[in-house]
């Protein structure tokens, strides 16, 4: 049995990107609109997916946009400067990061210890479901463009 699928589909270099979640935001939403996961904490980045592009979980590739705070629902194409890894519920589920720069070495380390923490909370909400999956932050898969 393999492990789980952390390819990309090819990016463009400026894909389009639904934002779900707004920065600031404790609700992560689906692009349908439901209700993904309610985090006990503020997320710091703007999250969202970019529509027509799958992950290993089937769900729309995963994407954070850096800067400002965006409204839900709104589509922007940023260019991608890095994407992680990331595994839930066992699957392949990379976070494609986007902005109109490249990441300082203070964002890298954000993104890092959000997506640690997020896992826990995610591990946590996994196991109240019944179920113990694999769930981790990877590590870096690429950066820059």
């Amino acid at each position: 049995m393999s492990g789980p699928d952390l390819a990309v589909p090819p990016l463009p270099l400026e894909p389009e990107v639904l934002i779900e979640c707004p920065r600031f935001s404790m609700v992560k939403r689906r692009a349908d609109g439901s209700v993904d996961f309610v985090s006990p904490l503020p997320c710091p980045y703007n999250y969202g997916s970019i529509p027509g592009l799958l992950s290993d979980d089937g769900d729309p590739l995963d994407a954070v946009v850096l800067g400002p705070r965006l409204s839900q629902g709104q589509r922007v194409r940023v260019p991608v400067v890095a994407v992680l890894g990331f595994i839930d519920a066992g699957k392949g589920d990379p976070k494609v990061v986007c902005g109109t720069h490249p990441m300082t070495s203070s964002e890298r380390a954000g993104l890092e210890r959000f997506f640690r923490v997020y896992a826990l909370f995610k591990r946590g909400l996994h196991r109240v479901r019944g179920d113990v999956p694999d769930t981790r932050f990877v590590g870096w898969l690429r950066e820059g463009p």
